[in-house]
């Protein structure tokens, strides 16, 4: 009865307090919908239409619409200088030309600065800015038109008002004749695209032109493979072989966070990728898809690129979003951004089935040998090449082998070895899966970027222990990995196979349009210490012509503390050097089982590779 006469009571106040309860949440209701309207007043309304009316002029025509009711005297127009996931200042703004203003008529406009068109606006509510952008080179990062496509970036293309990077915007396509539109942009009505913010624009790469589609879905999520040109791909392979791809993935981190995901592929030469947050653009050669080992290849590329959905572009290093477009953006990191979506290519190939345990031990074994053949792998630590990413990783010189180290190729093996210490720490309960799913749930989720710091405390909480040695040295310091002792965990062992009385020159050869000529001479080799130079060209070799070929050859047959004599040419003039051959310094490693591995060894190859050892 008591019980009985409480409710009631309670729910009597509960009476009395509702119109007081709804009043006041009528009132937020309101108050947030006049902050909501008033924000909307204060941002710009944007409208872009791109044309490609005259594509053999490679001139993209860009009409950029700007409603504003709180626009300023003076707007200033600005293009990016950068472009996420390319860390290089591009300078984009070299490309426009043509540049006009209107609202009410002519406005005046002044550039301001290598990327800056300040744009005098009149008390005009409404101004429309007309340019041109030349776009006649076809990689990830740029732009391209001619009779065949047009590719672009956003970044490279669309200019954003001061200050406004949250603003939302449309894009309008014109295509060209009857070619088709594809981007990971939702598209509002045809061939109009809508972004929520610039920084949604500037990661959403277009392609315009008679592509092919190839479609799969995964989870309930729509995907699609568009083949710009044509190649000697199999369509039906591409459909079976890439949801499995998606799918390890998926297993990694238990979900697929976009409502559809676009592959733009482009045909050409090459091979290139660029990441973005629902697509990737890729350039590949035309006929890379044969054979089966040419095919893996652009497996890899495609798994790389599709990775990165998840690490940089949610699991963002410390700078790397919300991001400042016209300057660097200076990050430790980018050994575990770039460096472990590198590791992951292979991982996810590997459990998809499409390439066998020793493949992907043959390719780490191979890049290993590329790591220690770099005498700059004691200059520079993995935190320092990320950090100077921006004025040395895409610009490297004949000297970078001695002073560098790439943050994609260490990266990748630094990476490797921490997955085994990991799991070998672990008791192979836990591995570098879960180093990503943590930052994945606990700073993507909660809206925060890491720190070299926290990444360390990631690994440390799925290792069980401290990995400070470990970071020091192979992460902020330049030591040698030691490598058996943490592929041992595993029961595995990288030996070196070469052969010890291979004369040894020790120069990087490149021959082109029938010249032999010298690339780069790493620190150390008979070539660096006898004085042959990068740049040099060896036109004979002990009177004889050279060739890459038979200069191979020819120095196949000596062996080591034999001499002979290059004849080059150095800044025009002919000249003689003798020059006397080295023991092979360079390794050509394997890697290959421990002798006698002991059931805990069989039990984490098994875990990590999915083989039997």
């Amino acid at each position: 009865m008591f019980r009985n006469i409480r409710i009631s009571f309670t729910l009597g106040l509960i009476a009395l307090a509702l119109p007081v309860m709804y009043q006041d949440a009528q009132a937020r209701d309101l108050a947030n919908t006049a902050v909501n309207a008033q924000q909307q007043r204060a941002a710009p309304d944007i409208a872009f239409t791109v044309s490609m009316a005259r594509p053999w002029t490679h001139l993209l025509e860009v009409e950029m619409r700007v409603r504003w009711q709180q626009m300023p005297a003076a707007l200033e127009l600005k293009m990016p200088v950068w472009t996420p996931g390319s860390y290089l200042v591009r300078e984009y703004a070299r490309h426009v030309q043509d540049f006009e203003a209107k609202g009410g008529g002519d406005l005046a406009w002044e550039k301001i600065n290598k990327n800056t068109w300040r744009v005098t606006t009149n008390g005009q509510t409404e101004i429309v800015a007309k340019y041109k952008v030349y776009a006649n080179e076809l990689t990830v990062r740029t732009n391209e038109l001619n009779d065949d496509h047009a590719f672009w970036n956003n970044a490279g293309l669309l200019l954003f008002p001061k200050g406004q990077l949250a603003a939302p915007s449309t894009v309008k396509v014109v295509p060209y004749k009857d070619w088709k539109v594809a981007t990971g942009l939702p598209e509002t009505a045809p061939n109009t695209f809508r972004a929520e913010n610039y920084d949604i624009l500037y990661d959403s790469p277009f392609e315009v032109s008679n592509f092919r589609e190839i479609t799969f879905t995964s989870h309930g999520k729509p995907h699609r493979i568009v083949m710009s040109g044509p190649g000697n791909y199999n369509a039906d392979r591409l459909a079976a072989d890439m949801p499995k791809i998606v799918e390890e993935g998926y297993k990694i981190f238990g979900e697929l966070p976009y409502d559809n995901y676009t592959f733009l592929v482009n045909l050409r030469t090459g091979s290139g990728g660029l990441e973005h947050l629902n697509s990737t653009a890729l350039v590949y050669d035309r006929l890379g898809f044969q054979p089966v080992t040419q095919y893996k290849k652009f497996l890899h590329l495609a798994a790389h690129e599709y990775f990165h959905l998840w690490n940089v572009k949610r699991i963002r290093p410390d700078a790397l979003g919300p991001f400042d477009y016209e300057t660097e953006n200076y990050t430790k990191n980018l050994w575990f951004a770039e460096g472990a979506t590198a590791y992951y290519e292979a991982v996810l190939l590997r459990r998809a089935g499409l390439i066998s345990e020793k493949e992907m031990l043959a390719e780490k074994a191979r890049m290993i040998e590329q790591l220690q053949a770099r005498p700059g792998r004691f200059e520079t630590s993995l935190e320092d090449a990320s950090f100077d990413a921006w004025i040395k990783y895409y610009r490297q010189d004949e000297n970078a082998v001695n002073n560098q180290i790439s943050y994609y190729d260490k990266g990748e093996i630094v990476n490797m070895m921490l997955d085994l210490t990991i799991r070998e720490a672990s008791g192979g309960e836990r591995s570098l899966d879960d180093v990503l799913r943590y930052l994945y749930n606990d700073f993507y989720k909660k809206n925060r970027n890491y720190t070299p710091a926290d990444l360390q405390k990631a690994a440390e909480r799925a290792a069980g222990k401290s990995l400070d040695d470990f970071f020091a040295r192979y992460v902020r310091g330049t030591a040698d990995l030691d490598y058996n002792a943490i592929l041992a965990g595993v029961g595995l062992q990288i030996k070196d196979t070469r052969a010890e009385d291979k004369a040894y020159l020790g120069a990087d050869l490149r021959e082109e349009n029938g010249r032999l000529t010298v690339r780069s001479v790493p620190a150390g080799t008979p070539a660096y210490e006898q004085g042959l130079n990068a740049g040099d060209q060896i036109v004979a070799v002990d009177g004889y012509r050279a060739g890459l070929a038979s200069f191979q050859t020819y120095l196949g047959n000596k062996r080591s503390n034999d001499k002979v004599k290059l004849t080059v040419f150095r800044f025009d003039k002919l000249r003689d050097i003798d020059i006397t051959l080295g023991t092979n310094a360079r390794p050509e490693f394997a890697i290959v089982p421990v002798e006698n591995p002991s059931d805990e060894q069989r039990r984490l190859y098994g875990t990590y590779t999915g083989a039997e050892l």
